[in-house]
């Protein structure tokens, strides 16, 4: 293995679990070309997994041998290297809130970034571009609410809307009220009926 080869690794060890590298990142250690060639030979060798284009995860290495990190920890550190936004999408919203019984087959997250996919193992993860919207109160329950009604529409978001007020607390349910000038008409008019009424 080359110097430069271990230097990466290095690297990519002190970086938390799911933390990406790309070639940009690892400038300091040498030109662009040898960091490119040497990226892709620890890829091939398995010393790190290619995740997307010029993208790559250090595997997590257990008992039982190596596996690609957990996506929560790569999506979280993917959305804080590149400034982004991501969420589960509507239809795992709609599943936690128990609006559906129906479990998403992909693993779909919407971004506020562009739409790609990342390889982890063997395992797939789509990033949708969504609007702002949808991306309104990430990591609380008023923002998986606005997700998982945008999920299942005009037609079924006053029923869904329903189970929701018995299940969610109040403050929760206020938080996406105050959320209604930035959704579009028809699910304002519908996030309007949590108003509370002085």
């Amino acid at each position: 293995m080359s110097k430069l080869a271990q230097q990466i690794l290095m690297h990519a060890a002190a970086l938390p679990e799911g933390a990406s590298l790309s070639a940009k990142a690892l400038l300091h250690l040498g030109s662009r070309a040898a960091v490119d060639q040497a990226l892709s030979r620890l890829a091939r060798s398995g010393e790190l997994l290619r995740a997307g284009r010029g993208v790559y995860v250090l595997p997590v290495k257990g008992k039982f041998g190596a596996r690609a990190p957990e996506v929560a920890k790569v999506l979280q550190e993917w959305a804080s290297q590149r400034g982004e936004t991501v969420v589960g999408s509507g239809a795992a919203a709609a599943n936690a809130l128990g609006l559906t019984t129906q479990v998403p087959v992909r693993q779909v997250f919407l971004t506020s970034g562009r739409s790609r996919k990342l390889k982890l193992g063997s395992q797939t993860v789509e990033l949708r571009h969504a609007p702002p919207w949808q991306l309104l109160y990430p990591g609380q329950a008023a923002g998986e609410v606005i997700r998982s009604l945008a999920w299942v529409g005009p037609s079924g978001s006053e029923a869904a809307l329903g189970e929701l007020k018995r299940k969610l607390p109040a403050s929760e349910l206020q938080a996406v009220a105050n959320a209604r000038a930035r959704l579009p008409t028809w699910l304002a008019s519908q996030v309007s009926t949590l108003v509370t009424r002085a």
